[in-house]
């Protein structure tokens, strides 16, 4: 079969392809792969059979096509029988404990979930399986109730609608993370051709168990236990699921919480895999909200919740003061989100851990109420794991885990973020605001008058296939072999290749693609994506409070500071 080296002559290339072709046993992906020989158009072969496709920070995700570079049944056989073969290998009691299978609402999701199933019950292990789409952080808590060896989603997140991907749970229902990552593609390779794999029908199996709803309320139930408790009145709420799976499960948590006047987005409230209302179904693109706040403008909503189609993250806006709503970044999230779960927190050692590309102001929140922050690589599989190891060695509790891509998870309830707890959260913070005449808008000034002002920016630049994953590891290099000595007007001060010195940092600091240039009041870092075909700076500059007589425009102009110290470091590694 393949591999991920890639192939160093057009004769190899063939070779390849009529390789797959021979294991695949999907007709519809074989046939598209044999035109694709056919047009004789070796570039484009490339970007099929060059290599393999790799898990990420989220796991295997990839366009659905033919071939071992795109996501279809062959990836997917092979990629669990692999996974299978590490788990009976490594885990004891796997095969009883069983792995948990869940899928989202694209349109590949559920043959793949069935290949899945089928895959896992031809190796003899146990399947616990979702029989309806739902939302990611959903099937994670399953595997850590049910006490499975691992989990497994069909789902590409908030990818465009040509992506399916892959993700895995193992260990303490978490991402994997170094070295199993490692030895999972390891086993994956070992596989041979995917029409070779064993399969069992899963209708047919006794070894398959359907997930109940009794999963679903042990997740509400805790949930519930771990949230501060709240008073005040009840919310006018919007919601979308952004024709994802996580509406129902949404409104039935913040049902269970005392929130009743809820309203979502018809136009997006059903599951589909086109995305038709939204150019890119991620809540963090621009458009992505606009049904959802012409709804709120409409109602004169309290609050609107944005999950994206796997109800992993959650987007949040506000009333602004002026009859509209104002989305709130992902940071501006998770520092409220820090300072509301801190301030009603009883942990004797609590513990706030964010991505390394998230506001520096999480530092200053948790120290205020004498938490510990710490940072890990960009994913939740570095957030969980930094909560683990610590609440292992140092018996820290976790608080809550973040990351600026509108990424958050509460406590520790699931051990991913998880858009529908974040949402309940959020619900209760602008609640226990309202009871105090307050809104959200105002906890936001109190803590820049407490902290300071920062302002974040995230530049992000496309360089799609294999050249363009090049270009951007390139430009990384660059950057860290001849850093600027000024961005703007802010000296910078210290340089860190993540890249290297691993052995002198914290686990879930491992070696990483990223560069990071400490400046006079903030910072500037450059790392590929790890789920996107780009790569992305971020900047985050910060003003003193007692230095800024207008904050409106005090906030203007780091904004315009901050977008041109990222268009200048786009510009000094070649990626302009």
């Amino acid at each position: 079969m393949p591999t991920s080296e890639p192939a160093s002559t057009a004769a190899a290339l063939l070779k390849r392809a009529r390789s797959w072709i021979a294991g695949d046993p999907d007709p519809g992906t074989r046939a598209a792969l044999e035109a694709l020989l056919a047009a004789g158009d070796a570039a484009v072969l490339a970007e099929h059979v060059d290599g393999a496709l790799a898990f990420g920070t989220a796991g295997l995700r990839g366009i659905v096509g033919p071939g071992p570079l795109r996501m279809n049944r062959a990836v997917v056989i092979r990629t669990t029988r692999g996974l299978a073969d590490h788990l009976l290998a490594t885990v004891e009691d796997a095969a009883e404990r069983g792995v948990v299978v869940g899928f989202d609402a694209r349109h590949d999701s559920a043959r793949f979930a069935t290949d899945v199933t089928a895959v896992l019950c031809g190796a003899g292990l146990a399947v616990h399986r979702f029989s309806t789409p739902q939302p990611t952080p959903l099937v994670a808590y399953a595997q850590k109730v049910l006490g499975a060896a691992a989990a497994v989603v069909v789902t590409a997140s908030h990818n465009p609608p040509e992506y399916n991907g892959y993700k895995v749970y193992t260990e303490a229902a978490a991402q994997l993370v170094a070295p199993e990552d490692a030895a999972i593609a390891a086993a994956i390779d070992a596989v041979g051709p995917a029409t070779e794999v064993p399969r069992i029908d899963p209708d047919a199996s006794d070894r398959v168990r359907t997930v109940t709803d009794q999963v679903v309320g042990r997740y509400l139930g805790e949930l519930g236990a771990t949230l501060p408790p709240v008073d005040g009145p009840d919310l006018r709420i919007v919601t979308t699921a952004l024709h994802g799976v996580a509406g129902p499960l949404l409104h039935r948590a913040l049902r269970a919480s005392g929130y009743q006047d809820l309203h979502e987005v018809a136009s997006q409230a059903e599951p589909d895999g086109d995305f038709p209302t939204v150019p890119f179904p991620n809540p963090e693109e621009p458009g992505a909200l606009d049904a959802a706040l012409e709804l709120a403008g409409q109602l004169e909503a309290d609050l609107v919740l944005a999950n994206d189609p796997d109800g992993d993250r959650l987007a949040v806006a506000v009333p602004d003061g002026a009859g509209g709503h104002l989305a709130l970044t992902g940071n501006q999230l998770g520092v409220l989100l820090a300072d509301h779960l801190l301030r009603g927190a009883d942990a004797d050692r609590p513990l706030v851990v964010a991505s390394i590309v998230s506001t520096p102001m999480i530092r200053d929140v948790a120290t205020a109420y004498r938490a510990r922050a710490e940072w890990s690589l960009t994913g939740f599989k570095w957030i969980c794991k930094a909560a683990r190891d610590l609440a292992r060695d140092q018996g820290t509790t976790l608080v809550l885990g973040f990351e600026e891509a509108l990424g958050v998870t509460i406590g520790d309830v699931v051990h991913d973020k998880d858009g529908i707890g974040a949402g309940v959260a959020m619900a209760d913070l602008a609640r226990a605001l309202a009871a105090e005449g307050q809104t959200v808008r105002d906890r936001l000034e109190q803590l820049a008058r407490r902290h300071g002002r920062w302002v974040s920016h995230q530049h992000a630049v496309f360089r799609p296939g294999t050249r363009g994953k090049a270009e951007i590891l390139a430009a990384l290099q660059r950057l860290a072999d001849g850093p600027p000595t000024r961005l703007g007007a802010r000296t910078v001060r210290a340089v860190t290749d993540y890249r290297v010195g691993a052995e002198a940092r914290p686990p879930w600091l491992a070696a990483h693609a990223l560069v990071a240039l400490d400046l006079d009041g903030g910072r500037a870092m450059l790392r590929p994506s790890g789920t996107e075909p780009k790569a992305k700076i971020y900047v985050d500059l910060r003003a003193d409070h007692d230095a800024v007589s207008d904050p409106t425009t005090a906030v203007a102009d780091l904004e315009a500071e901050a977008r041109a110290v990222a268009l200048q470091l786009a510009r000094h590694v070649g990626l302009d």
